[in-house]
């Protein structure tokens, strides 16, 4: 995975970037990661540069999701939704965490705050307890700055590196 460009962001995002990347690389077995707003848009992404080979049509790489970091917050943000609405149809509280166990690997989305997901799909050989334990960490050191201007920030700063790379 390659490491986002922080040129030009505010301390928050780059200390949000570096959260990430610091994540991806202290957990084994992580493939893609991604960081979803409460209505579903990509905030922040493990591997950037995917979503151009996904753009122009290259395939993926073996053994990582299909397509792009969008797609993962596409996946990561309905899983949240469903998992919301169960919650508040059988009264039980919200949702911190929801996974998903698959034949050759895993899903795990955990609320941050506001409503904003933190999306991660591992390998099947990853560890479980320390994707969750870490995923934890960045969540609460994430929280509290995720703020609704941090958020437009990192969206402006996606887009802007999507038009970039489309040239």
């Amino acid at each position: 995975m390659t490491a986002p460009s922080t040129f030009g962001l505010s301390s928050e995002a780059r200390n949000l970037h570096w959260l990430l990347t610091n994540l991806v690389e202290e957990v084994p077995g992580l493939l893609s990661v991604a960081v979803v707003s409460s209505d579903g848009l990509l905030l922040l992404s493990s591997d950037p540069g995917r979503n151009a080979q996904a753009r122009e049509g290259r395939t993926a790489r073996p053994g990582g999701p299909k397509g792009s970091s969008a797609d993962l917050a596409t996946v990561v943000s309905g899983i949240g939704s469903l998992t919301i609405g169960a919650a508040k149809l059988m009264a039980f509280g919200g949702v911190r965490h929801t996974m998903v166990a698959m034949d050759e690997g895993s899903l795990f989305v955990m609320s941050i705050s506001d409503g904003s997901l933190l999306g991660v799909h591992g390998s099947a050989d990853c560890d479980m307890s320390v994707v969750a334990y870490h995923m934890a960490l960045f969540v609460g050191r994430a929280g509290h700055v995720l703020t609704p201007e941090l958020r437009s920030e990192l969206r402006k700063s996606l887009e802007a590196e999507s038009a970039e790379s489309t040239r």
